[in-house]
C-alpha cells in the first residue's frame, strides 16, 4: 500500500508526469517505456519503497515532488554522461534539453497542450532570444515561467527574472500606498501566480530573499547585465520602443530571454509606439532569434474564452489595418 498508494494513487502520477506503462500485480511493479522515463519510475518507486519501510507517509505533493526530483537528477546524469563520451564538448552537452518540463502544477506536469504551444517551448530551448505573440489565455506567459522554472532547477541557469511594464489597463489608479514592491505588485501579480502554481512558497520566499528570483518593474532594468539567467518580459506589448531596446540590450552571457505580448491589447497612449510590434518588424529575419505565434485554436483557459477573443477579433482587424493605413 506504501508504494503503490491508496487506489494506486502513486502508479497513477508516475504514469501521467514520465508516459510510461505502470501495472501492480501480486505485490510486484511491472514498468515498461522508453529507457529514461523506465530509470526514473524506478528510483521514484525505491524511494516510495524507502519511506514505507521507515513507516513514513508521503502526501500526494511530496511523490510529486519525489518525481520531479529524480526526473532532474536522471538528466543531470545524462548530461555528464554525454560530456565524459565527448570531452572535447562539454559545454555543449550541458545545453541538451529534450523539451520535456520538470515542472508540476496542482498535482498534474506541465506540457504543452497543442502544436503551437510545443513549438513554442522547442524555441525557448533552441534559442537565446525568444518573441511569443497570441491572445489572452493562450498560455504564453505560463509556458516562458514554466520553462524558466524547469531551467533554474536543472541548473542551466542561475536567475529568474520576471519583468512587466507597469501601464495601466484604460484606468488610473492614482497614488497607490507603501514601498516599491507595494507599489509595483498589482501589475506583476499575473508573474507571481504562474510562479506560486509551479514552486510552493516556503522555495519562492527563500529564492526571492535570496535573490534567485527577481520580480521586478521594467523601468528598474536599465544599466543592468544578466549573465547566467532567464529573463521574462511579459505584457511587452505595453512598452515603447526605447523601453524594448533598453530591455533586449541587457541579455548576457548564458542567458535566456523571453517576450511575450499581445499586440491587439495595446494600452500605450498611441499604440503605434508599442516596442513589441516594432521589435519583431526589426529582428524577423535576425538569425538566432526565435519568434513564435500562438492563435485563438490554442486558448487554454475557460471554452468560452475562445469566443470572446474570436468575437472582438474583426474590431481588433479594422483597427490595425487603419492604423497602418495612417502610418503609411
Amino acid at each position: 500500500m506504501g508504494v503503490v498508494g491508496s487506489s494506486e494513487r502513486n502508479l497513477k502520477m508516475i504514469r501521467e508526469a514520465l508516459g510510461v506503462n505502470i501495472t501492480s500485480r501480486d505485490s510486484t511493479v511491472y514498468l515498461r517505456g522508453d529507457r529514461s522515463p523506465v530509470t526514473i519510475a524506478k528510483r521514484v518507486l525505491e524511494r516510495l519503497g524507502e519511506a514505507t519501510d521507515e513507516n513514513t507517509a508521503l502526501s500526494r505533493q511530496q511523490v510529486l515532488n519525489l518525481i520531479s526530483d529524480e526526473t532532474v537528477a536522471e538528466d543531470k546524469r545524462n548530461r555528464t554522461s554525454e560530456a565524459l563520451d565527448d570531452p572535447a564538448l562539454p559545454g555543449a552537452s550541458l545545453e541538451e534539453w529534450d523539451g520535456r518540463l520538470a515542472v508540476f502544477s496542482a498535482g498534474r506536469p506541465v506540457k504543452p497542450k497543442t502544436g503551437n504551444q510545443q513549438a513554442y517551448i522547442e524555441s525557448i530551448r533552441d534559442h537565446d532570444l525568444v518573441f511569443c505573440v497570441g491572445p489572452a489565455g493562450t498560455g504564453k506567459t505560463y509556458l516562458a515561467v514554466a520553462a524558466a522554472v524547469h531551467l533554474l532547477k536543472t541548473d542551466r541557469c542561475r536567475k529568474l527574472i520576471l519583468v512587466r511594464p507597469a501601464v495601466e489597463a484604460g484606468e488610473k489608479l492614482g497614488y497607490l500606498p507603501g514601498d516599491l514592491q507595494a507599489k509595483v505588485n498589482p501589475y506583476l501579480r499575473p508573474l507571481l501566480d504562474a510562479l506560486h502554481d509551479m514552486m510552493d512558497f516556503g522555495t519562492i520566499q527563500r529564492f526571492m530573499a535570496s535573490d534567485v528570483i527577481e520580480v521586478v518593474p521594467l523601468a528598474y532594468m536599465r544599466g543592468r547585465t544578466l549573465n547566467n539567467a532567464v529573463i521574462i518580459l511579459d505584457e511587452a506589448q505595453n512598452t515603447t520602443k526605447g523601453q524594448m531596446k533598453m530591455f533586449l540590450t541587457r541579455l548576457g552571457h548564458g542567458s535566456k530571454m523571453i517576450v511575450t505580448g499581445d499586440t491587439t491589447q495595446i494600452d500605450l497612449p498611441d499604440p503605434k509606439e508599442s516596442g513589441l510590434i516594432d521589435a519583431t518588424r526589426r529582428l524577423m529575419q535576425t538569425s538566432g532569434i526565435g519568434f513564435s505565434q500562438l492563435t485563438t485554436l490554442d486558448v487554454v483557459r475557460h471554452p468560452i474564452v475562445q469566443k470572446i477573443i474570436e468575437a472582438y477579433g474583426e474590431d481588433d482587424a479594422r483597427n490595425r489595418a487603419q492604423t497602418n493605413g495612417e502610418s503609411a
